[in-house]
């Protein structure tokens, strides 16, 4: 348990750096007072906390701060800890075991640059840690690179992959695959998709086609719809995901790149405004920085606790 704390604590590093700046590291033994709540709120503000988050969270420190004028920093830190996880109450997306007989299938979603063809090696490879057979499929097909990265993982964590060549229908890798899949006993089939074609209904219209495709093989696939999207985009991430979720009904999202931001306060606005689950989180560029989402482990980390 302390060292998945400890992932979530270097990676959120860059965020909480910013945050103990902003107010001259309050949460590291200084006492509160009106000047230092002023600094908390510019500081929970710039890292994408939203107003809400952020009001939510001053004023139950400014509560406590009435009832007792020698409050500390540290137990500031406590009661924004403690407000933040209340407010992700039901964030943690727990995949379920695979069904038995046919493999599970998860379509990894988002535009080009949001790391998604990364973490579905990387989520390959933490499944066949955890002991479970993997299949992933190269399906974004339209993005040159994306076939050789995928190819590359595949070769560096020894993972089985279905691939083919870079323009070729995306929808027929699928069909494949997931024949490969169920041939090979695989719990799941991880899909990864195209993040951008010439327009954004062709990429739309290009996903449906790889559902309709799955579909034949099992009505119910894919079971797992998650977005992945890039935490250093801060709030910007929900426009995102609202479309993606009108379109393809997300049941589920993945955030990277958490250390590479000082906004890591937006994951907290993405749950808020669309309450699906966060499964993990990427909390660096190593195979095993991808993480399962932990509401207390995460708001810990964000106060330096």
């Amino acid at each position: 348990m302390f060292g998945l704390f400890k992932k979530f604590k270097d990676g959120l590093a860059k965020t909480v750096s910013a945050i103990a700046a902003k107010t001259h590291g309050l949460f590291g033994g200084r006492k509160i007072d009106a000047a230092s709540l002023d600094e908390l709120e510019e500081a929970l503000f710039t890292a994408d906390f939203g107003v809400e988050t952020t009001g939510e969270i001053l004023a139950s420190i400014k509560q406590a701060y009435a009832k007792d004028k020698d409050l500390q920093g540290r137990q500031a830190a406590e009661i924004g800890a403690a407000v933040l996880q209340r407010a992700l109450a039901g964030a943690e997306g727990v995949l379920p075991t695979a069904t038995t007989g046919h493999p599970s299938v998860i379509a990894m979603i988002g535009v080009n640059g949001s790391g998604k063809t990364t973490t579905t090696a990387k989520l390959a490879w933490m499944l066949k840690q955890d002991g479970k057979k993997v299949t992933v499929a190269a399906c974004d097909t339209f993005r040159a690179a994306a076939v050789e990265q995928l190819k590359s993982w595949a070769t560096r964590l020894d993972l089985d992959l279905v691939a083919s060549h870079t323009g070729a229908d995306a929808a027929a890798v699928a069909f494949d695959a997931w024949q490969a899949a169920k041939a090979r006993g695989s719990d799941y089939l991880i899909v990864d998709t195209a993040g951008r074609l010439h327009t954004k209904g062709n990429l739309l219209e290009e996903l449906a086609k790889i559902r309709r495709v799955l579909q034949k093989h099992d009505a119910t696939a894919p079971q797992h719809r998650w977005l992945v999207v890039d935490g250093s985009l801060g709030s910007n991430s929900i426009e995102q995901a609202r479309v993606f979720h009108k379109s393809f009904g997300l049941t589920g999202l993945v955030v990277t790149k958490l250390d590479g931001t000082s906004r890591g306060g937006a994951i907290v606005g993405i749950w808020r405004e669309l309450k699906l689950p966060i499964y993990f989180v990427g909390l660096g560029e190593q195979p095993e920085d991808l993480q399962p989402f932990s509401a207390e482990n995460y708001a810990k980390a964000v106060f330096g606790l």
